[in-house]
């Protein structure tokens, strides 16, 4: 019997043996693509099957194709759990979302509604200040019983250390000395310490006025108004300023009453009368803006002009620490707009606003200077210009520096 003859007949009893055991399984489809869907029904019974018929199952392309689909499924299987772990630890219980999108979080009415009237509150408060201010300013530069000031031309420059100065000058119409300022100071509210420093310069230092020579510095004024005061102060301490307030002192006196309407709590160093329009008597007490402007300009004891420097310098840290009263914030920016109106200055409204932080800082302290510096001048006559201060520039150019650098 010949190999192909044995053959058949083997497959033959292979067939009667499935037969008997009700099994036939499917002809092969050779080359053909496993479907997901195929029915597996006919496989259940697989280990019922002769041996002979499992190991020719098994070296068949069907069944390799079914083991390697079985092994894909599980692979995504694995894959979708892993992915879904990972999207709800992300989005806390959102992982059934597609991936890049974010759950939608409605805030709660309550947040919004609070925010919604922050708002609405930001926005009064703005009105009210810019209307404030414009009424005091309007009032201000409408006000008959006072002489109107004129904008005076000033060509300010930003300093070394990029501070906008301010040169403060106070002058009084009424007063003996007629065109002369009465007061000069410099005050920084943008430099590096970010709160006011003030320096008061006594009005008898003998300096170098450009174009006029040796004189006392508060001559600088009626040689030359606001602008050769700053070219005075450039030249011989090195001091640039940006900006210039000239205010008269009955002008001192209605701002100082518009923003401080109870008066300015101020404690007297001693008793004062001589040549004043107002006495007054040692101690803590309020001043209205006549008592205030009386205290801070009088001279007529034994200090002169080194008490009266250092009294103006108590007035303006008694200002400035008094701010901090809700009442008086309440009342500034009516102060503020007065004070833009009766005064002479080129002061804008944004640089008042930018640096209003720093002018809060100054309700704790404000630092101060007074030029000469002590053991660096000495007294001096002159022919023209009488009782002097001379002073060693240098030193006292050094001392403002590091003044305004700390």
């Amino acid at each position: 019997m010949s190999r192909m003859d044995r053959y058949k007949d083997k497959h033959k009893e292979m067939e009667k043996a499935t037969e008997k055991k009700g099994f036939s399984p499917r002809k092969q489809r050779p080359q053909e693509r496993f479907d997901a869907h195929d029915e597996f029904d006919e496989f259940n019974e697989y280990d019922e099957q002769p041996e002979e018929l499992r190991n020719d199952y098994q070296s068949s392309q069907r069944y390799q194709q079914q083991q390697t689909y079985q092994t894909h499924q599980q692979d995504r299987q694995q894959q979708r759990y892993q992915t879904n772990k990972t999207t709800n630890n992300n989005h806390s219980g959102f992982g059934s979302q597609k991936k890049g999108k974010q759950p939608k979080i409605k805030k709660p009415r309550k947040k919004r509604r609070g925010l919604k009237l922050l708002g609405s509150l930001l926005l009064l408060l703005i009105l009210y200040c810019g209307g404030m201010f414009a009424y005091g300013k309007y009032s201000a530069e409408h006000d008959t019983s006072l002489p109107k000031e004129e904008l005076e031309t000033f060509n300010g420059v930003t300093g070394a250390d990029k501070a906008n100065n301010i040169l403060l000058i106070g002058s009084d119409s009424r007063g003996e000395e007629t065109g002369r300022a009465d007061t000069i100071m410099v005050i920084q509210l943008d430099g590096a310490a970010k709160k006011p420093k003030m320096i008061s310069f006594m009005r008898d230092t003998f300096v170098t006025i450009p174009g006029v020579g040796e004189n006392k510095i508060n001559a600088a004024y009626a040689f030359g108004g606001a602008d050769l005061v700053r070219q005075t102060l450039a030249e011989n301490f090195g001091i640039d300023c940006k900006y210039y307030v000239k205010v008269d002192f009955q002008s001192f006196e209605k701002v100082i009453d518009s923003l401080f309407p109870n008066g300015v709590q101020i404690d007297a160093e001693k008793d004062m009368s001589s040549h004043l329009e107002v006495p007054i008597k040692k101690g803590p007490q309020k001043m209205d803006g006549l008592t205030l402007l009386q205290y801070a300009r009088f001279r007529m004891d034994e200090e002169g002009d080194f008490g009266r420097v250092r009294r103006q310098q108590q007035t303006m840290s008694a200002i400035f620490s008094q701010m901090k009263n809700p009442l008086t914030l309440i009342n500034l920016p009516l102060a503020a707009g007065k004070a833009i109106g009766y005064t002479s200055t080129n002061i804008p409204t944004s640089f008042l606003l930018k640096n209003t932080f720093s002018v809060a800082k100054g309700a704790g302290g404000v630092d101060s200077l007074s030029v000469p510096i002590k053991d660096s001048w000495s007294y001096g006559n002159s022919d023209y210009a009488g009782s002097v201060l001379v002073i060693d520039k240098e030193q006292n150019k050094q001392a403002i520096q590091a003044f305004f650098a700390n």
